[in-house]
């Protein structure tokens, strides 16, 4: 592949751990890592192995294959190896070419289900020899933190069954290191690594990492096998007596039949996002800083796991997450450090009503999927949301007299638009913002397949949105109405959000013209080849580049910056308006104008995935997160089911009834 030696690449462990870093080998975040693991899956992440020194020692002389960046700007080596070729699949794999023309492959994986890297490296030719010395980089800090030279750090490793352990710090996992190499103790700290993507988003950015020792490889003669692995975790793998490459090749063996098993590659990135929490499944938002958010993960749900075929994982997930509604509300997010969940959003639960829907339809005629007694606990999830809000429950979130929520206080967000810095929200929204109607309905209208409690609700809200949300001068959905929860204002900011009363949900809102309105003027003025922006041009406060500070960016984040999971919505509605009369045209158009451009990006930022954002102007720079769950999940979505022919579901429209799944067993 065309290398980017900017672009990153991810391997995870599906306990929320992973390692990550550059095509070129820079570390240029502070949560780049060759051993991250969690101690509480999915929370409770710490960086052990931050990364290594490696360099050939031959009888032409000493040749580096890598280098790192510096304070205040040294790259050190200068004149590392040439790397002279990349490939993600099936891992992470590169070719350098040294300054005497020996050629070396050197390769890395992240062993599902356990902390544990394993790195190997090889001579490529005939006849070839030389010493590998690899030198790694350990701190044992949480992920968000940096590491500064210290008196306190342990040095000195223990033997344990054939390996190398350290326990850097009291209280944080140990780093064993399994190898067929010879070990050198030459402690050393390593100071001032500068990290360039974090000075560029206004954060520190230097740090100091200790160095033990120094791993030599006779090469030639097998190949240099390193497997790093967190100590003291339940999932570590029990200390072994085997030889390093004959655990490795174990290893290697059961992720390549694990990895053919997906049916593209867009399939395996999705399996990067879903982990374990507690005895059942979670969906990491994001790499590198996200943990499981509640939005997130029933966004993407959809996508990662029905999409793709694996109803199970969907399964444990939501019944995992049943257990941690409070007052009709699932939390927001989890935190990384302690177990207290975050309840601080207006729309997880709706969009949780909305997975078990989708769930259920796709379940229908499976009965290895779910159990009657988990099914009730599904529908029981439901109806303590729905009442829950219907009641009124924290943050001002209660249904009106109208049948609609509203929904805010001062100083808090509850969409997903929710950039806060300090005390200022940036997008507040408070009154009854057009997505969360399009879901409470949504909600309404598969809560009354449960029970008819919710009938006439229903009913009352779609007359109450119709009535009340169109905006006939300019031909669009109002983002928010009763602003500021006083009656009849409105707020006509053109965004993004108007675009889920007709695509991306069981249920639409808008038919004929106001649909085609709708989607027209969206298409017209939000649309870029990576997603839809979330503000307008034009409009007061739009911002084309995420970029600066702290304050800058988050005061940018939902002004304008696109959003690839929201092709998936757009998509779904631009074919539901143009696809009834030759539907097989509209998808094949549909693939070509929108999915195919996606898809196009999967190798520019974060390998075999999608981005959080991009710029809202062209060249459209990726920014925030390159590995983030929801872009992934909607592109799947469409890939897999809006786009396929044959597979387009039946459209609710807004005085049809939702069909339901049955509510007996399987």
């Amino acid at each position: 592949m065309k290398i980017n030696p900017h672009a990153e690449w991810v391997e995870t462990d599906g306990l929320g751990g992973f390692a990550s870093g550059t095509l070129s080998g820079l570390l240029t975040r502070r949560y780049h890592a060759l051993l991250l693991s969690s101690a509480a899956p999915p929370t409770d992440r710490f960086v052990l192995v931050n990364g290594l020194d490696a360099w050939l020692e031959t009888s032409d002389g000493s040749f580096p294959i890598s280098t790192q960046r510096y304070a205040p700007g040294v790259t050190h080596p200068e004149h590392a190896a040439l790397l002279e070729s990349f490939e993600p699949e099936p891992f992470p794999r590169w070719t350098f070419t040294s300054q005497n023309g020996m050629r070396l492959e050197h390769e890395i994986f992240v062993r599902h289900g356990s902390p544990v890297t394993c790195l190997r490296w090889r001579l490529l030719g005939e006849d070839k020899r030389a010493t590998l010395c690899v030198r790694p980089f350990f701190s044992g800090r949480d992920l968000h933190a940096l590491h500064h030279e210290n008196p306190s750090f342990a040095f000195e490793p223990l033997t344990d069954a054939g390996r190398l352990v350290w326990h850097p710090y009291p209280g944080v996992p140990g780093i064993a290191v399994h190898s067929n190499g010879a070990y050198e103790h030459h402690p050393d700290w390593y100071r001032s690594f500068l990290y360039e993507e974090e000075r560029s988003r206004g954060f520190d950015f230097l740090e100091d990492l200790a160095a033990p020792g120094v791993f030599r490889f006779e090469l030639g003669k097998e190949d240099a096998v390193l497997i790093l692995s967190g100590e003291g975790l339940k999932e570590s793998s029990a200390p072994t007596l085997r030889k390093a490459a004959a655990v490795f090749n174990t290893h290697r063996a059961a992720e390549m039949k694990r990895r053919q098993a997906f049916r593209s590659r867009l399939g395996k990135s999705a399996d990067a996002y879903l982990v374990r929490r507690g005895a059942g499944k979670t969906i990491i938002a994001g790499y590198p800083w996200f943990t499981d958010w509640g939005r997130d993960t029933f966004i993407s749900l959809r996508g990662l796991c029905l999409a793709t075929g694996r109803p199970r994982e969907a399964r444990d997930i939501l019944l995992e997450w049943s257990g941690f509604i409070s007052e009709g509300m699932l939390p927001n997010r989890f935190l990384d450090r302690g177990d207290i969940p975050e309840y601080n959003s207006v729309d997880a639960s709706l969009w949780y009503i909305v997975a078990v829907h989708d769930f259920l339809q796709a379940s229908q005629g499976k009965r290895s999927a779910l159990s009657a007694s988990d099914r009730g606990r599904l529908q029981d999830a439901v109806e303590r949301i729905l009442e829950g809000y219907s009641r009124g429950t924290r943050f001002g979130i209660r249904m009106d007299e109208d049948g609609l929520p509203s929904c805010g206080e001062p100083g808090v967000q509850l969409t997903w638009m929710d950039a806060k810095v300090g005390d200022w929200a940036v997008t507040p929204r408070i009154g009854k913002p057009v997505e969360i109607q399009a879901l409470w309905l949504n909600a309404l209208a598969i809560g009354s397949g449960f029970s008819k409690r919710w009938d006439e609700a229903a009913r009352r809200g779609r007359r109450a949105f119709e009535q009340r949300f169109w905006n006939e001068a300019g031909g669009f959905l109002y983002d928010v109405v009763d602003v500021d929860h006083q009656k009849g204002a409105v707020d006509a900011t053109f965004r993004p959000n108007q675009i889920y009363a007709v695509g991306g949900l069981p249920l639409s809102l808008l038919d004929g013209t106001r649909a085609s309105r709708v989607v027209s003027a969206v298409e017209q003025r939000l649309l870029t080849p990576i997603g839809l922006r979330s503000l307008s041009p034009g409009e007061p406060g739009y911002a084309p580049r995420y970029e600066g500070g702290v304050r800058e960016r988050d005061g940018a984040y939902h002004q304008g910056t696109a959003w690839p999971y929201l092709m998936g919505p757009f998509v779904e509605a631009w074919l539901r308006v143009h696809g009834d009369g030759n539907p097989a045209a509209a998808i094949l158009e549909a693939r070509k104008r929108f999915l195919d451009p996606l898809l196009e990006c999967l190798d520019v930022a974060g390998l075999g995935h999608l981005p959080e954002i991009p710029d809202a102007e062209s060249p459209h720079t990726p920014r925030g997160c390159f590995f983030q769950a929801w872009s992934v999940a909607e592109a799947l979505r469409l890939a897999e089911q809006v786009l396929v022919p044959g597979k387009r579901k039946p459209v609710a429209r807004s005085r049809r009834r939702l069909p339901h799944a049955s509510t007996s067993p399987g």
